[in-house]
């Protein structure tokens, strides 16, 4: 069965290229585009983990990995912030909150892939 990904970013072009890499290495996919969808996602698709940006309308990233982590239930689910935000303070914000791992853009593909199956626990 396989992994489940929820991807959270209001870029289309963004998007489409996850989509498309995160297919290829056969991951099931949800999308949101802002984070009070993001939240509604978690709970109906229950992602294994989530690709979760920051600026975003309704709810920015910090807000939506904080809430995920609030929630018992949902303390398995892994995060990983993809975003432009790459200072030092915007890092540390983001770990602290409960992200996993953080991820600047732009970001090599392979890296990301990577970053992916380290956080789901997948050997090669």
């Amino acid at each position: 069965m396989p992994k489940k990904v929820l991807i959270v970013d209001d870029e289309v072009n963004i998007v489409i290229s996850l989509e498309f890499l995160l297919k290829q290495a056969g991951y099931e996919l949800a999308i949101a585009r802002d984070g009070e969808e993001a939240l509604v996602q978690v709970g109906a698709f229950q992602p294994d983990l989530v690709l979760l940006d920051i600026m975003m309308p309704r709810l920015n990233g910090f807000e939506v990995c904080q809430r995920i982590r609030e929630n018992p239930a949902w303390q398995a689910i892994k995060v990983i912030m993809l975003t432009a935000k790459g200072r030092e303070v915007e890092m540390t914000k983001g770990l602290h909150l409960g992200a996993d791992a953080y991820v600047i853009k732009p970001f090599s593909t392979k890296e990301l892939i990577a970053q992916i199956r380290q956080q789901l626990g997948i050997r090669n």
